[in-house]
């Protein structure tokens, strides 16, 4: 495998690291496989792997290009750590996802001074350490400077990293510091036992209690309270995790049709079985419809942030969700293999088991959910989009680049017009009505019209977590429809742009039936279309596994 020069920035960023981190199933590659399960068996961090990013520069990746990164838009960064996330869950949220969203706390809401120091920091391979969840430090004013007080259970890479980025609670608001690690008093913190855990076993746990501990003024992110940039990093972690997750999937899909393809059962092979093909198919599905939501979220926050909040906690929602239950069905396929600590699959358990902590914390399935119903009032109260139309340049095949991320417009998030909506209702309309497509977009459309009545009769001065059921249930068929018009926009760019992979009609009606499935109405196809869909993606999933090339949306080739 070559870095292809002529492909985007973002595909020769990845293939750069692919080729680095060289045949996952080679015994003796310090990033294959058999390292990473003998690391997550030991609970440490792969040494090799870790090597491997350092000569990547992986730090780059992390910091904006105006600060002398290669950080310019969030698809990009996306396609780059997927590469990690294939391999080992816990070395890409470790090394990759949690370091960016520390990081981009300062980028939103630091001063030049506090961002120059972070990307140097950055640059120079040294990540900082991230407190997780829910604040559970308290800061009062001291002087011109700050006294921290309480603790936090779960800290990522603190006893590595050289600075700390935490929110704490103030009389004022919320506050994000900074804090020079060495600078603090040995008196006034106190570091707690490492954690263990279930999944993402290699990742650096541990927690950290402040004792009255003093820190400068010039620690504080913003230079006041309130100025905590919370939903930028909200969002950003509701479009990763999801996104970065569906790599996961990737690599079970792969070692499924490995055990599936080389295992004999009846006297054929378990490949030839029709429910095998079918959960496969399926699987398949549920990647490519991830793949496609969380792309066109992604692609939001560059081109209309204002509008992103509903999208971002839509996929936060749902994404999860269907990779976690694809993962567990996808379990059928190798049986008891898909236990095993030891052979040729032994990445399947590692995988199924990194994937359940990717969405907990202030952005869990049910958080997203929550959030997502209290936009749900204003963002229905005014039905149909006057003038539906896809926004220019949201889908990968659109002709508009991405303008780079801005951190802090990402601050004005908030019951906005929908884009995603206005895309269903544009696609669906410019889609002939007499084929699959067209049933499944006017079914979708059918269920636009749906919650948005129901979404309208919600009361907007009631609580998310006073919720009934019922009215949970409106905002997780909301989210099924944002993912429908993201499959809907994603086909029909590629329609129209004449790529035979995003533009085919087997994908989409595989991706927009599962979905059919989630809101509890009549589905579409019929028993035979169905049949005759799902053959042609287990066809195409076959064809991937031979050629060596990724299940998602890109269809790069990969080592191994």
């Amino acid at each position: 495998m070559s870095v292809d020069q002529h492909a985007p920035a973002a595909a020769r960023s990845a293939d750069a690291l692919e080729e680095l981190l060289g045949d996952p199933w080679d015994a003796a590659n310090p990033a294959g496989f058999e390292r990473l399960l003998a690391a997550d068996e030991a609970r440490e961090p792969a040494a090799g792997a870790e090597a491997t990013l350092g000569t990547f520069g992986l730090g780059a990746e992390l910091v904006p290009a105006a600060l002398g990164g290669r950080f310019t838009d969030l698809p990009r960064l996306i396609e780059v750590l997927r590469a990690l996330w294939r391999r080992d869950p816990s070395l890409g949220f470790g090394a990759g996802l949690r370091p960016f969203l520390a990081a981009a706390h300062v980028w939103a809401a630091g001063d030049a001074g506090q961002q120059r120091a972070a990307a140097d920091a950055l640059l120079a391979g040294r990540l900082p350490a991230a407190a997780e969840g829910a604040p559970g430090f308290t800061a009062e004013r001291d002087g011109a400077g700050w006294r921290l007080r309480g603790r936090q259970e779960i800290v990522t890479n603190l006893r590595e990293a050289d600075t700390l980025v935490l929110t704490a609670r103030t009389p004022e608001g919320d506050a994000t510091f900074r804090l020079d690690l060495a600078a603090l008093p040995a008196d006034g913190v106190r570091h707690l036992p490492r954690l263990p855990g279930v999944g993402m076993r290699g990742l650096r746990l541990s927690g950290l209690e402040f004792l009255d501990c003093p820190v400068p003024a010039d620690a504080l992110l913003g230079g006041a309270p309130g100025t905590a940039a919370a939903l930028p990093v909200s969002l950003l972690a509701r479009t990763c995790l999801p996104a970065l997750s569906a790599g996961i999937l990737d690599t079970g899909l792969r070692a499924a049709l490995d055990c599936a393809l080389g295992r004999q059962l009846y006297g054929g092979k378990v490949a030839d079985l029709p429910y095998v093909q079918g959960t496969l198919a399926r699987c398949f599905a549920d990647l490519l419809l991830v793949d496609a939501f969380s792309g066109a979220v992604a692609r939001l926050l560059s081109l209309l942030p204002a509008q992103a909040a509903a999208p971002a906690a839509a996929l936060g929602h749902l994404g999860p969700r269907l990779l976690i239950d694809a993962m567990d069905t996808l379990r059928s396929v190798p049986g008891a293999r898909g236990y095993l600590h030891e052979g040729r699959h032994a990445i399947f358990q590692k995988l199924g088991r990194d994937l359940l902590p990717g969405g907990f914390g202030a952005d869990s399935r049910a958080a997203c959910q929550a959030g997502l119903l209290d936009l749900l009032p204003g963002l229905t109260r005014a039905g149909r989009p006057a003038e539906p139309a896809v926004p220019r340049g949201l889908f990968p095949a659109g002709t508009a680049d991405l303008p780079p991320l801005d951190f802090a417009a990402l601050a004005t998030a908030g019951a906005a017009a929908d884009p995603l909506a206005g895309t269903l209702l544009a696609v669906a309309g410019d889609t002939p009505q007499d084929g699959l497509p067209g049933r499944l977009a006017r079914h979708f459309l059918a269920e636009l019209d749906r919650v948005h009545a129901e979404g309208a009769a919600l009361d907007p001065a009631r609580p998310a977590l006073d919720a009934e059921p019922e009215e949970l249930r409106v905002a997780h068929r909301y989210a099924v429809v944002l993912a429908a018009a993201a499959c809907l926009g994603t086909w029909d760019a590629g329609r129209k742009a004449g790529d035979p992979r995003t533009g085919d009609d087997t994908w989409l009606c595989a991706a927009l039936d599962r979905l059919c499935s989630l809101t509890g109405g009549p589905r579409v196809l019929t028993e035979a279309e169905r049949a005759d869909v799902e053959e042609e993606m287990f066809r195409a999933a076959c064809r991937r596994f031979e050629e060596r090339r990724l299940f998602d949306l890109t269809y790069r080739a990969v080592p191994g």
